[in-house]
């Protein structure tokens, strides 16, 4: 008994001293899978710092979602997949509401574990396109677009310039990208557009060793002479690329990426970058309600890692992008249960049950920044459609009105890879309920 009494009494004492940890924040847990060093981060640290500021922002301004704060941590990948899965492992038993791997490498580890562990997995517009299938990839989502429907719209907006999808047979592409799963991953569906419309596809995989000797694919660009350059690229591919472009006098006007090129990879080119494209679904801007709270609640505060001059450019309004659908998981969650304190399975519900109506993005501060998004049970991509943006020697201006995606081409691919994808996993867990029985 006096043993027991002294170390009560020691407990007591320390715990007045304040040298013992204080029990664990409660709050709804949201682990951030970033790089912000190596090859990659000049693409990393925009996404990393728009993510954490919009959710910073929620804890600030409102204390949370639903009144309960978001405990926001960051987990350095590197953009590896090995580092990417160990991230997942370490966090898991922290029960997370989502993981957010940025990166279609650690996506694609992870889609046959987020079932068994019942953890949603967010990779916003980007991995594995066929995931968009919410009947056998329930708990991967990839809104508002997946590879296969940026490949398709920068074919489409091609044939624009050529007067047709018809006027494109004969007509040669040359494709530069990351030479792993992100840039593999349009592969099928440009060989699909290609054989069907005529076109003659020039490959030019990039290694991600190789990101900034790119000379030897530019020497074949300027061999092959394609009509159209496409590029999925990221981390110093990118600026490489469009500098290389720009050596090789490469007409920049027909030179089209995907998503993913930053307004700082397009600057380094110089005055010969004008003209260079790419696509995109939001703005480009700081002149919404809510990113101006970010700049009064977070930024130039303490623990802020965010140059004030990137706010509103293009991969840090990407990654703010990728938390509002973050927090309107979580929202549309707390809404659908009735808990404040809500789970990964919650979240999975809410995501399947958001509706980004013109009039919720007005509510939340971002009127105009994107066109509304609709996720189903069966649909966990939307297919949105994206436009053509164009560097103009500093930032980028919209140049056309929203391209849909093809989708009577991708459709039939993306049903035939997630078929195919379920046969070749055996013991592939199916919903525990079927989409069109359920609420």
């Amino acid at each position: 008994m006096l043993k027991r009494a002294l170390a009560l009494g020691v407990v007591a004492a320390a715990l007045a001293a304040g040298s013992v940890p204080a029990p664990a924040q409660e709050g709804i847990y949201v682990p951030l899978f970033t790089y912000r060093t190596g090859p990659f981060s000049g693409s990393g640290t925009h996404i990393a710092n728009g993510m954490r500021d919009y959710l910073t922002m929620l804890n600030e301004r409102d204390g949370g979602i639903g009144g309960v704060k978001l405990i926001i941590e960051e987990c350095e990948t590197g953009y590896d997949t090995k580092k990417g899965v160990e991230c997942y492992e370490a966090v898991k038993g922290k029960k997370p509401v989502m993981v957010n791997p940025w990166s279609t490498g650690i996506t694609l580890p992870l889609i046959p574990k987020a079932a068994v562990d019942k953890i949603p997995v967010l990779s916003m517009a980007y991995g594995l396109s066929a995931s968009a299938d919410g009947t056998r990839f329930p708990w991967i989502f990839n809104p508002p677009n997946t590879y296969w429907d940026g490949a398709s719209m920068i074919i489409k907006y091609i044939a624009s310039q050529e007067g047709g999808l018809d006027k494109l047979k004969g007509k040669k592409i040359g494709y530069i990208y990351l030479d792993a799963g992100f840039g593999k991953e349009p592969i099928p569906l440009l060989e699909t557009l290609a054989k069907d419309y005529g076109l003659e596809l020039k490959m030019y995989p990039v290694a991600a060793t190789e990101m900034q000797n790119q000379s030897s694919q530019w020497l074949g660009v300027r061999r092959d002479r394609p009509d159209y350059m496409v590029m999925y690229g990221w981390g110093a591919l990118n600026p490489t690329a469009i500098k290389e472009a720009v050596k090789v006098n490469y007409n920049m006007a027909k030179f089209i990426s995907v998503w993913w090129p930053s307004e700082e990879d397009a600057r380094g080119a110089g005055a010969g970058a004008k003209g260079f494209k790419t696509l995109n679904w939001h703005a480009a801007s700081a002149d919404f309600p809510a990113i101006r709270d970010i700049q009064k609640h977070v930024i130039g505060k303490a623990g802020s890692q965010t140059p004030k001059e990137s706010v509103g450019e293009v991969l840090y309004n990407r990654g703010v992008y990728n938390s509002l659908l973050i927090a309107e998981g979580i929202a549309q969650a707390q809404k659908i249960t009735g808990k404040k304190m809500v789970t990964g399975e919650d979240v999975r519900r809410g995501l399947e049950g958001m509706d980004l109506s013109a009039a919720r993005l007005k509510e939340l501060g971002f009127e105009g920044f994107a066109d509304p998004i609709k996720l189903s049970c069966s649909d966990h991509n939307g297919h949105k459609a994206a436009f053509i943006q164009e560097f103009d020697g500093q930032k980028y201006v919209k140049v056309t009105e929203p391209i849909t995606p093809l989708t009577e081409k991708v459709q039939p691919l993306q049903d035939a890879a997630a078929k195919d994808y379920e046969e070749k996993n055996s013991g592939w867990p199916k919903r525990a309920e079927a989409c069109d029985k359920r609420s």
